[in-house]
């Protein structure tokens, strides 16, 4: 569990830890493999996130993927990149929450994850949260804390029998 101080401190700026879906750089399911690899290549993430027509989240796709994807036993296949769509190599296991989110899930799950997908209750793509952003929020904490409130170290209690 948070600690009730450290958790309000970090809350104060809940709001911008969600990047909002307009400004997430993503594919469509129907997209070919090499649309996927030109979003990848310009915005300089590894991953993004895949929506179907109804931008609901669908999956998540990153270079590796691609490569996989069109690597043969001797060669590259680049004619693959125009042939295969996103939906046939996305990743379709991959963590969500939903929105309104509970800060300490996304705290678990950042651990391995350098963003999460947060989709409404009907599932569509509201946005992403990242790990860079709670890691603002963090740092600005360690940096403020003792300044607004005292820090009073607890002793260890040893029990004597």
């Amino acid at each position: 569990m948070i600690g009730k101080e450290i958790g309000e401190m970090l809350l104060e700026n809940q709001e911008k830890f969600l990047i909002p879906a307009e400004m997430v750089a993503h594919v469509q399911v129907n997209n070919h493999l090499d649309h996927a690899l030109l979003v990848l290549t310009k915005v300089g993430y590894s991953v993004i996130p895949v929506l179907d027509h109804e931008y609901k989240i669908k999956g998540l796709i990153s270079m590796p993927m691609i490569i996989d994807a069109i690597m043969g036993l001797e060669k590259f296949d680049y004619d693959k990149l125009s042939d295969t769509c996103v939906h046939e190599v996305m990743q379709t296991d991959f963590a969500t929450i939903n929105n309104p989110y509970d800060l300490e899930e996304v705290l678990h799950l950042l651990v391995n994850h350098a963003f999460i997908c947060v989709a409404s209750e009907d599932g569509s793509f509201t946005g992403i949260v990242t790990r860079s952003e709670i890691l603002k929020g963090t740092n600005r904490i360690a940096h403020e804390f003792e300044n607004e409130f005292d820090v009073i170290k607890k002793e260890n209690m040893k029990k004597s029998h």
